[in-house]
């Protein structure tokens, strides 16, 4: 049975692998209310969470090192309540809120007196750490997906040639691409037991139908798009015994996004012991 990328998702689970996000919040000179700029950016910041797994998150406040060590304490203390109750008015659960801790100073580590105002300004703040929970999807062979050719490939898989784009309507990459092509050139150069056909794809036609190319007029662009990177691959040395192309218009389209149906693939169709 083959065994696409996408038919994975079907019969695939999935872990969560820990990462993290930070955030630095500044303050003025022996405050702890939040100057305006900086409450925009720490919104912001937090808006972007609403789509993460969070599993913890940490608040350290932090001031310069003038003031006495009991009067820094207390400050610092202040400025990571602070940003505690600015979480309090969004959507954060705030039982998340592992730590809310004031630091006190921190010692400047060199003096210089061109720099040291810039420095005790960098020491005013309010580090937020942002522990997450990151998916990872596994396939039955317990594979990450999705699948690249870096992966231990079984007959039938499909690799997505990630960040390989095209200008639109023609049948050549972009510039920024050629670095990623030229990798994978060299990775199907040194896994010579692969043999592979590159399939292109399009999207945002009816009926399945194929785009226009327009270099040419013709209506073969997901045919001309393979054919492309088939050409690329042969001239970096590549055996061509090793390789087909195939054009498969609009019938697979990935749903969501149509930008990631613009796409070419390669399938594996046979493994060489």
């Amino acid at each position: 049975m083959h065994k696409t990328l996408f038919s994975f998702l079907l019969i695939s689970t999935f872990f969560y692998a820990q990462t993290s996000l930070n955030h630095v919040v500044y303050f003025d000179t022996d405050k702890f209310n939040i100057i305006e700029t900086e409450k925009n950016r720490l919104i912001n910041f937090i808006d972007s969470l609403n789509n993460k797994t969070i599993k913890k998150i940490n608040i350290y406040g932090f001031c310069d090192d003038r003031g006495t060590d009991q009067y820094n304490l207390i400050l610092s203390q202040k400025r990571a309540d602070a940003i505690k109750n600015i979480f309090q008015f969004t959507n954060t659960d705030l039982n998340l809120i592992s730590n809310v801790d004031g630091k006190g100073e921190i010692l400047l580590k060199k003096i210089n007196t061109k720099d040291i105002n810039t420095l005790r300004s960098l020491n005013r703040k309010v580090e937020i750490e942002i522990e997450l929970f990151e998916k990872i999807n596994i396939d039955e062979y317990g594979r990450e997906l999705p699948l690249t050719l870096e992966s231990n490939l079984l007959v039938g898989d499909k690799v997505i040639l990630k960040n390989v784009l095209f200008e639109t309507g023609y049948s050549y990459i972009l510039k920024e691409s050629i670095p990623i092509l030229e990798q994978i050139a060299l990775i199907l150069k040194e896994k010579s037991n692969l043999y592979f056909t590159v399939e292109g794809h399009v999207c945002c036609t009816s009926f399945e139908r194929d785009a226009v190319d327009r270099g040419t007029g013709k209506r073969n662009l997901s045919f001309s798009r393979a054919r492309f990177i088939y050409n690329y691959l042969l001239k970096r040395g590549i055996d061509k015994k090793r390789m087909k192309y195939i054009g498969l218009k609009h019938k697979f389209p990935l749903g969501g996004d149509s930008k990631f149906d613009r796409r070419v693939e390669i399938e594996i169709t046979s493994i060489k012991n």
